[in-house]
């Protein structure tokens, strides 16, 4: 059975979609891109803040659903210019261990909403 996931500690969806929909025993994310869920604002000042801020949106979906990163087994990043890898990759590691870290796509798309730098979503299971 399919169950909706809904926190107020990531940002509301700006589109027809939900944040989360766990299926089972797994987790699928929408996208999450920088934006700060109390203010609504878009973190703007450079990739790698908005890096932090998707990763804690993630976060804190996963939170809601009952898992943390150790629960994630794929993610597909986004990046609008593939020169930020090494910068987001940086950031987003930091999140798992490298041992069990989960399988994962990058890939350089022409935009994102909102005109952000990177997005990132996730699978995880219980």
């Amino acid at each position: 059975m399919k169950k909706i996931i809904h926190t107020d500690k990531a940002p509301a969806p700006i589109g027809p979609y939900s944040q989360a929909v766990l299926f089972g025993n797994t987790l699928y994310t929408s996208g999450q891109i920088a934006i700060v869920p109390e203010t609504a604002h878009l973190v703007v000042t450079n990739v790698e803040d908005e890096a932090k801020q998707v990763m804690k949106n993630l976060a804190a979906v996963l939170e809601a659903a009952g898992m943390t990163f150790e629960n994630v087994v794929k993610t597909t990043i986004f990046l609008t210019d593939m020169a930020d890898f090494a910068k987001v990759n940086e950031i987003y590691g930091s999140h798992f261990d490298e041992a069990t870290a989960p399988a994962r796509e990058t890939v350089e798309v022409a935009g994102l909403p909102k005109g952000v730098n990177v997005e990132i979503s996730m699978i995880a299971m219980k």
